[in-house]
């Protein structure tokens, strides 16, 4: 049995339009009608890490993080291909910093789009506590 189908179709152009689920998400390699491929997969690892950031969390005793915010920037190389992310995350609790790194490692093994990515394109994390 499959556990994930989508359909994705391009009638013309550099635009997909993918249905996932219920859901329609239109992607545009000119980010004109749509995020790029690229930011799409940034924007969908920073999703997925912020609540493997509150699992985590979970784990290590901090049952509540209060509000998360992961500001995420990209690099891409000349051949537009990802070649660096970067996290900032901020976290409303107040956590000292190796609380804050217990939490970011266990995130990192809980992050399904961690894992499925080539290890150099694991975000570069920082992280602050008492952000809000």
């Amino acid at each position: 049995m499959t556990d994930i189908e989508t359909t994705s179709v391009s009638e013309q152009g550099f635009v997909t339009n993918s249905q996932v689920g219920d859901f329609e998400l239109t992607i545009d390699a000119t980010d004109e009608e749509g995020p790029n491929p690229n930011a799409v997969l940034v924007a969908d690892y920073a999703s997925c890490f912020l609540p493997a950031f509150r699992v985590g969390g979970q784990q290590r005793d901090h049952d509540d993080l209060g509000k998360l915010q992961i500001d995420a920037e990209a690099d891409v190389d000349d051949d537009d291909d990802l070649s660096a992310i970067r996290f900032d995350i901020y976290v409303e609790e107040d956590l000292d910093d190796s609380e804050l790194e217990e939490v970011v490692d266990r995130a990192e093994g809980i992050c399904h789009v961690h894992a499925a990515l080539r290890e150099e394109l694991h975000a570069d994390i920082s992280v602050e506590g008492g952000a809000f």
